[in-house]
């Protein structure tokens, strides 16, 4: 049985079945075997056709080429799909004819390739990482920039189930932090829609739809006479957008674009892409033309990502988003949800971790982001009705899953639970419901969601009216997060996560099970209100402050230290001190920073940092009580004197510079 682990050599390990049932197909044309035209449809002769007549298309991989196809009955089993396997493998126009694994509980596809990530230890250098590489005749297709000395790398050629083998071996190398093969499971967007009538914002604000007063909104309206998202970018990874629509097409409104999966600049969706520019149109639609976002003066970074699940793509698009001025990433996918509405269904028990490579390129973002204050990440929570912890992407605790709530103020139907959902914000219901969903921004013209019917939107076909699950949830938590940055961009992500947390109103008290904390497993902290997260998230003005920086280049040398000093002259006794660094390395792991107060204070010495972060590049950070509960000694002291930053290097290798020291000082 193939395994897998994620996690290093200490990680968990995880199991894959061969499948009888599954059998997965490249054409070298990249047409599919079941196209609905002539012209779209690969050649190939009447016999393969005749077999494949007894199979049913489950997926398409379209990044990949590839369409996963299953028996029709469970009578054909491993020896007809072997039979099918030779036959296609005859025909000149197929490029492979492979097994599938699946994932034993759930019995759902997961495609392997032969690629792999792999990440030595930080301290490797390259002529010993380029050689094993070589013993093992991997290929370097690229090196990764979120992590030291990750790559992604190709097997040799027919290397097949054995590159399970040649993974784990390669882990069990002393050099060797984390690998794992690229694994492509299906990329669920987390979507519920029911097209029918034209309905208004009242996710926004109370609204009257369908002669219904809807007063189940997230008081957003009543956010945009305090901020409306300037000053911000939300990234919205997904699977396309159209840029030309006309909500999209303020001035200086997309910035960076980026397709993940194609590896250019141009995001435009594909066919039947129209999930992105939804999620947009939640975040930061203009609103000059129909459709108003929760920020509607963010601007936008579309990233493209039509790769499966867990592809070297998805960790390079949240590297993208954090490179380019990102603020907030907002993600409205993740791994398949088992039909809600069926509690027998074995998809409610499939657990699909976070690959390395992912999760090494969320906590890039979330340690150099916004020029180390982090970007806020949010996940839509699923819509699955099932637990969000057998989620490895939603549940992972850096980031805010977001749940979803309708109409009526209660739970949608298919929205996930758990300890991880953070809060939850409204969407469509699932269940017969009082509106058709959200209305937001579709693909223009008659090639999206809304054809052209203002039955399904408006008569034009820009709007939809029925989006709605998870993924609708989650770009509005994304533009709350906007608005929050936007009254104040010097927070970090987790105060940006506490003032949403804050600011919830607790929802269906009686259904919630909120526990002593405020919790629900629904609804996390409750239905975010807007208005109440801006009013939270505005600055302190109410004393002086005075800030005193030191700009000076200091080597930083292995195994020494290098200190940084600046004098504050007499001032008034401290409310409350923020410490901000600037400094480069390449191994910010081996350092320990150190804040020396004036001995007259007679204040030990504070840790601000303490080797944390291994291989990541460079500490541009400020340190405040929050991060740092030891600051909270100096409140009432005198800041006269001599201050002094100290950087201890431990090991050996790399070094670096000190740029910058400054104190930020508010007076009592």
């Amino acid at each position: 049985m193939p395994t897998y682990r994620y996690g290093g050599k200490q990680g968990q390990v995880h199991e894959l079945a061969v499948s009888d049932a599954f059998m997965v197909v490249r054409t070298r044309s990249r047409k599919s075997l079941f196209g609905t035209r002539p012209y779209e449809t690969a050649s190939i002769s009447h016999q393969s056709r005749n077999i494949l007549s007894r199979f049913e298309l489950v997926n398409k991989f379209r990044s990949a080429g590839v369409e996963v196809l299953r028996a029709k009955s469970n009578e054909d089993g491993l020896a007809f799909r072997d039979e099918a396997r030779a036959a296609l493998k005859a025909e000149n126009e197929i490029q492979f004819a492979g097994r599938v694994l699946v994932e034993p509980s759930a019995q759902l596809p997961v495609l392997y390739t032969e690629n792999l990530f792999l990440k030595f230890r930080g301290r490797e250098s390259n002529e010993k990482c380029e050689a094993l590489m070589a013993d093992y005749g991997l290929q370097v297709k690229r090196s990764l920039s979120f992590a030291r000395n990750a790559y992604f790398v190709a097997a040799p050629a027919d290397t097949g189930l054995a590159i399970f083998e040649m993974s784990e071996r390669l882990l069990n190398e002393n050099i060797v932090d984390l690998c794992h093969p690229e694994l492509v499971c299906e990329n669920r967007q987390r979507q519920l829609s029911e097209p029918q009538a034209f309905p208004q914002q009242w996710h926004l604000q109370p609204s009257v739809v369908n002669g219904n007063n809807i007063d189940a909104h997230a008081n957003v309206v009543n956010a945009w006479e305090i901020a409306q998202g300037e000053g911000t970018v939300i990234a919205v990874i997904d699977d396309g957008f159209d840029l030309e629509h006309e909500e999209f097409s303020s001035v200086g409104k997309i910035v960076f674009p980026r397709d993940a999966t194609g590896n250019d600049g141009d995001p435009s969706p594909g066919r039947r892409d129209n999930h992105g520019t939804a999620c947009a149109g939640v975040a930061c639609a203009d609103g000059n033309f129909g459709a108003t976002g929760v920020a509607p003066k963010a601007k936008l970074m579309p990233i493209r990502l039509a790769s499966g699940l867990g592809s070297m793509a998805e960790a390079e698009a949240f590297a993208w988003a954090a490179k380019n001025g990102a603020d907030i990433i907002s993600c409205s996918w993740g791994p398949p949800d088992g039909v809600w509405f069926d509690p027998n269904d074995p998809g409610h028990n499939r657990v699909v971790p976070l690959p390395d490579s992912t999760r090494l390129a969320i906590e890039f973002a979330l340690n150099q982001g916004r020029d180390g204050k982090g970007c806020v990440i949010c996940f839509a929570a699923g819509n699955g009705n099932e637990n969000v912890e057998n989620d490895g992407y939603a549940s992972f605790d850096k980031v805010i899953a977001v749940a979803a709530c309708n109409d009526f103020g209660t739970r949608s139907a298919y929205s996930d639970f758990g300890d991880s959902v953070w809060c939850t914000f409204p969407s469509n219901n699932g269940d017969p419901s009082q509106t058709e969903g959200i209305w937001t921004t579709d693909r223009s013209g008659n090639g999206g969601y809304n054809w052209g019917s203002d039955r399904l939107g408006d008569a034009d076909g820009n709007y939809t009216n029925s989006f709605g699950g998870t993924s609708s949830a989650c770009p509005g938590v994304a533009g709350v997060a906007s608005l929050i940055l936007s009254r104040n961009p010097s927070l970090r992500w987790e105060q940006v996560r506490e003032i949403l947390k804050n600011s919830c109103d607790r929802i269906d008290e009686a259904e919630g099970q909120y526990d002593k904390d405020g919790h629900s497993p629904f609804y996390g902290y409750g239905r975010v209100n807007a208005r109440r997260a801006v009013e939270l998230a505005e600055p302190s003005q109410s004393a002086p402050v005075s800030i005193y920086q030191a700009v000076q280049d200091v080597p930083i040398r292995d195994l020494r230290t290098a200190s940084l000093s600046l004098t504050v002259p007499e001032g008034q006794p401290i409310k409350a001190l923020t410490v901000s660094v600037n400094l480069e390395h390449t191994y910010i792991g081996d350092l320990i920073l150190t804040l020396q107060p004036p001995k007259v204070l007679g204040i030990a010495p504070i840790k601000l940092h303490n080797r944390e972060g291994g291989g990541m590049n460079h500490i541009k950070k400020t340190y405040d009580v929050a991060m740092v509960p030891e600051l909270d000694q100096f409140s009432g002291q005198d800041p006269q004197g001599i201050w002094l930053l100290e950087v201890m290097d431990l090991a050996r290798w790399d070094t670096g510079v000190i740029r910058s020291f400054s104190l930020e000082i508010e007076m009592q």
